[in-house]
């Protein structure tokens, strides 16, 4: 049996090691061209090429709020997995164990069980999902606070009560849903069922600010999530401030999910399937490479997914139902293999 010890094995290692920032590199440019091109396919493919006709700033307009979109929710939904990943120390668990979709779909049902489906369109703006935002972050923030602040308090219970709060809205929606007409049930359905094309252009700017504002204090963490990702002793040892940073975490992981779900719907396994592949390919562990990576590969695929379904099966609208379909597949495949939790 070959000596590992050996010169030509630890040559042929540092070699390995040597080429490994050329192949992340590669990746990430081969990612880059594929977001580049499958924007570039979004904006142009069967659009008249005359800017003098009339539809066609219309049709430009309309698919640069579906590129917009796409790029926000995907930026969300990837650096909020990884970030909740990072935190918890579980690579199974996603955001929405912690009842944020099922928040979102308890607040819809109510604001059409009390005042009737008209209320969806009526009270569409930016308040409401200034509201509905401010809601979702604020209950984050208390439930973590408050677990947190006890000498007991630790993840494990955190996430034990975000998923008995999960189950109970989720039954809450279910009652309120099932005393709904046919028609305020078909209304509500519409805008529960996760699509890009949900989107209300007036809300982007809005969006990229606060996700720019979140991604970037993310960014400033990225040493800091190395550190946490060795669990609480570990970086406890190594001066971090492990509860503060946590809840930080947390509250920054519920911005960025409620941006994500007040755009277009609860997407649950959409952000696991990303993170799971990015730490499979960025080729690195560290949060530096897998965030923005994880990101990419996100905007890659609902692009490409987008451009896919729209203008070849002409199916747009199932892009969500696929991901959610695979993904799940994919959790089971994942949580098979793995062995458990």
């Amino acid at each position: 049996m070959a000596d590992t010890r050996s010169p030509s094995v630890a040559a042929a290692r540092s070699r390995d090691v040597a080429r490994r920032p050329a192949r992340v590199r590669l990746r990430f440019a081969v990612l880059g061209v594929v977001v580049l091109a499958a924007a570039a396919l979004l904006l142009t493919w069967s659009i008249p090429l005359d800017p003098a006709q009339r539809g066609y700033w219309i049709a430009v307009d309309l698919r640069l709020t579906a590129v917009a979109t796409v790029a926000i929710v995907a930026c969300c939904q990837a650096v909020a997995t990884v970030l909740f990943h990072t935190v918890t120390g579980n690579r199974i668990l996603t955001p929405s164990i912690m009842g944020f979709d099922a928040l979102y779909v308890v607040m819809q049902t109510a604001l059409v069980f009390f005042f009737g489906g008209a209320a969806l369109a009526a009270t569409d703006g930016l308040l409401k999902v200034a509201l509905q935002s401010a809601l979702m972050v604020g209950f984050a923030t208390l439930l973590y606070g408050w677990l947190f602040a006890g000498k007991r308090g630790n993840l494990h219970i955190m996430l034990l009560i975000g998923i008995v709060l999960g189950v109970g809205f989720s039954s809450l929606s279910t009652v309120m849903q099932r005393l709904l007409t046919p028609s305020d049930f078909d209304l509500l359905s519409a805008r529960l069922f996760g699509n890009l094309s949900n989107s209300n252009p007036e809300y982007l700017p809005w969006a990229a600010v606060i996700v720019t504002i979140v991604l970037a204090l993310v960014w400033r963490r990225r040493r800091r999530l190395d550190v946490l990702a060795l669990g609480r002793e570990i970086s406890t040892n190594l001066g971090v401030a492990y509860k503060r940073e946590v809840i930080v975490l947390l509250v920054l992981v519920a911005v960025l999910i409620s941006v994500s779900t007040t755009l277009v719907g609860p997407m649950t396994f959409f952000g696991f399937i990303v993170a799971t592949l990015a730490y499979q390919l960025a080729g690195s562990s560290r949060h530096a490479v897998v965030l923005p990576f994880a990101a990419l590969l996100g905007m890659a695929t609902l692009l490409v997914g987008y451009f896919v379904l729209r203008h070849v099966f002409a199916a747009a609208g199932m892009l969500t139902v696929i991901i959610e379909f695979a993904g799940g597949l994919f959790f089971i495949i994942y949580l098979l293999r793995k062995g458990g939790l």
